[in-house]
């Protein structure tokens, strides 16, 4: 059969190829451009669905997020991975954080650059305390509730230590179950490095040598080691709207990208 019967033929494959996955920005933080579930699920999808590739890629370049988007964006690659039998690799960009690094266990294996930044294997509560600014301002804050629990880490009431208390149980239990995800999708691969868990970060061969990642190599070299020269790569991400490729977000677009760019901050980047 021609080359040029096989490109018009979608039952016929021409060689091998790679669906590539973005997975760029923060997880779950709020606006539009952020990486949810419910926005990246058809991408993922129609990656591991169309045209039977050989392996599906992740290109990932994120500082983390919603713990609980997380698991749920990479518990749908893996359902996919395991339902269609591809093989999964992670291409670590810039940084895959926290949440970040969580997307990259769910492939098989994890490839960075020699600057990459990856870890952070911990849960992180940020907020703020207003209550001294109001009394500054002669403003008296009332708060009713029914129920003791209700007006949990008030920011504009004083902290309570019983407050800070249950918050660390709460973030205490994320991390476990952040643990148990490392440690299911790395299992042996992992170093016995008593900082691993920690929230602490590791840069490129430093990662490698503590378990993060499998070797240091971008996309494009990789896969064609792995597939041939001739492998073909088809791109998904998501799209954005007519209104943000215009610059006309709204303003809950606009606060998302400032807790997406403090998030990447952590990290200097």
């Amino acid at each position: 059969m021609s080359g040029f019967m096989k490109r018009w033929l979608p039952f016929v494959k021409s060689g091998p190829s790679v669906a590539v996955i973005r997975l760029q920005g923060a997880i779950g933080v709020g606006g539009r451009a952020s990486l949810t579930d419910a926005g990246l699920a058809p991408v993922i999808e129609k990656a591991f669905r169309r045209g039977k590739p050989d392996a599906v890629a992740l290109e990932i370049n994120s500082p983390g997020g919603s713990p609980v988007q997380s698991s749920l964006i990479a518990g749908r690659i893996r359902r996919l991975a395991q339902e269609k039998e591809v093989p999964v690799f992670a291409f670590v960009e810039d940084v895959a954080a926290s949440g970040g690094y969580w997307l990259a266990s769910a492939a098989d294996e994890i490839f960075a650059d020699h600057s990459s930044i990856l870890g952070s294997i911990g849960v992180i509560s940020a907020s703020f305390g207003a209550n001294v600014f109001l009394a500054r301002q002669g403003i008296e804050r009332r708060v009713h509730t029914a129920g003791t629990s209700k007006s949990f880490l008030d920011p504009f009431q004083p902290e309570k230590e019983e407050d800070v208390e249950r918050l660390r149980r709460l973030l205490d239990q994320l991390h476990v179950n952040f643990i148990s995800q490392i440690k299911e999708r790395r299992g042996a691969k992992l170093a016995e490095n008593k900082d691993l868990f920690t929230g602490e970060v590791w840069i490129g061969e430093s990662a490698r040598e503590v378990g993060l990642i499998d070797g240091i190599g971008h996309l494009d070299a990789v896969m064609k080691a792995r597939f041939g020269d001739k492998v073909r790569f088809r791109r998904y991400g998501q799209r954005r709207s007519l209104a943000q490729r215009l610059g006309m977000s709204l303003a809950g677009d606009a606060l998302g990208l400032i807790e997406e760019r403090a998030a990447y901050a952590r990290f200097g980047l």
